[in-house]
């Protein structure tokens, strides 16, 4: 089972990676899909992070 990427920066190295390895077994319109579902996978992780950091913030806040 793969393990999440601790942080952004991880996520857009690993998809730099994912995309120059995708360019050579895919064709341009598979390739337009999965770059399509790529990039909103990487917004809903940064909304979910957001959200982990509201909750903490706002834990904090009532301690």
């Amino acid at each position: 089972m793969p393990t999440c990427l601790s942080s952004v920066s991880d996520r857009e190295s690993h998809a730099n990676w994912v995309s120059k390895l995708t360019k050579s077994y895919y064709q341009d319109d598979q390739q337009a899909k999965f770059m399509h579902l790529q990039a909103e996978v990487d917004s809903l992780l940064q909304q979910l992070e957001n959200l982990k950091q509201q909750r903490l913030a706002e834990t904090n806040q009532k301690e």
